[in-house]
């Protein structure tokens, strides 16, 4: 059996582990690019979501590539996610691809069904066993979570544009050849060495920018431009609100963010009280936590068309004035273009900086 996923940011990485651990031969998609989003766009719905479009690309080139089982993460509540695998599936039928797809269905909606489709590709495959390999594996994805996150901070002072970037890639390869719980541990502590070994300005004055909005738009750089290491490049501080296995883990405490999902839910309810789908609630929370805590100003990714995070948009100009902090709004599909991104981030950027200079002045 030659298993395959869509791409979102580093989770390939933790797959790779999961499913050798599995018995399965893991068959990664090419690195996403213009070429899988045009195929992708090609075969699907003109207004659906971009993730989905690219979703649909990743398939087609993981089916080129020899791969037999497509496994797709289901979904529920109001966002269009959770009908994106049974869309897909369609469209790679209808193109004549014979392959066998399986749905993975969030563990809170029934332990049973979540089970069902590990064993499909893992012929006796316990329970008691599933959850052994299930708890190394997403151990070694925190991992590899909490060193993104850290090169995020560490590229806004590092000396030499480019050393972070080297530093996490190393950083990866060395975790990536850690089998034990005790050498994924050991190595985490190695590879995080490498990443605080990178030379840093600590003198400079840096602007600091939380990142917030739908997760595919958060944790997939092809379909932002690679919009975090722009802004690193450029020295801002960076942090955001949705990481891999946080966005994963059924308990939604959010050990890489920081913030408990309950306690992001209460800083949004006076604008937002219920459950919109997606990241609805969480853009708002998250821009809330962020101007607590003294951030310069906030970007919100969405995908074009997203209802959860439109919903947000028309809210967030009420949490701005109450708040005091300036957002910059990105809506991506497939039209949107690398210089477009850039030239708003650029000015918003100097927004920013004016901003400081101005209340420095005052002060």
């Amino acid at each position: 059996m030659r298993v395959s996923t869509p791409h979102l940011g580093n989770l390939h990485l933790t797959l790779e582990d999961l499913f050798r651990r599995l018995g399965c031969e893991y068959v990664k998609p090419p690195p996403t690019s213009t070429k899988t989003l045009q195929l992708g766009a090609k075969h699907s719905p003109e207004f659906a979501c971009l993730p989905l479009k690219i979703n649909v690309g990743n398939f087609i080139e993981a089916l080129e590539l020899g791969a037999d089982t497509l496994i797709m993460a289901g979904g529920h509540g109001p966002c269009r996610f959770g009908y994106y695998g049974i869309v897909e599936e369609r469209i790679l039928r209808d193109l004549g691809y014979d392959f066998e797809f399986l749905m993975l269905e969030p563990f809170g909606d029934g332990k049973r069904a979540f089970y069902r489709t590990f064993a499909a590709i893992s012929p006796g495959l316990t329970v008691r066993k599933l959850w052994k390999i299930l708890k190394v594996s997403f151990s070694k994805g925190r991992a590899y979570d909490r060193l993104s996150k850290r090169s995020l901070q560490v590229r806004a002072y590092e000396a030499n544009q480019g050393d972070t970037n080297r530093a996490l890639k190393a950083a990866e390869e060395l975790l990536l050849l850690a089998d034990s719980p005790e050498e994924i541990e050991a190595a985490e502590v190695e590879a995080l060495g490498l990443i605080e070994a990178v030379q840093q300005d600590p003198e400079r004055d840096v602007l600091k920018v939380g990142i917030v909005g739908e997760f595919y738009l958060l944790l997939e750089p092809f379909s932002n431009f690679g919009i975090e290491e722009v802004l690193g490049n450029m020295g801002v501080y960076l942090e955001r609100t949705v990481w891999v296995t946080d966005w994963i883990a059924p308990n939604r405490n959010n050990y890489i963010y920081g913030y408990p999902k309950k306690l992001v839910k209460q800083k949004a309810a006076p604008y937002l009280d219920q459950n919109v789908g997606g990241e609805g609630q969480e853009t708002i929370g998250g821009i809330v936590l962020f101007a607590e805590r003294g951030f310069d100003g906030i970007i919100q990714l969405l995908p074009f068309g997203c209802m959860p995070e439109n919903i947000a948009t028309s809210i967030i100009p009420k949490v701005q004035r109450d708040h005091d902090i300036p957002v910059l709004t990105l809506a991506f599909d497939e039209q949107s273009g690398r210089a477009g991104m850039i030239t708003r981030v650029e000015a918003f950027y100097d927004l920013l900086r004016a901003r400081r200079g101005s209340r420095a002045a005052i002060a």
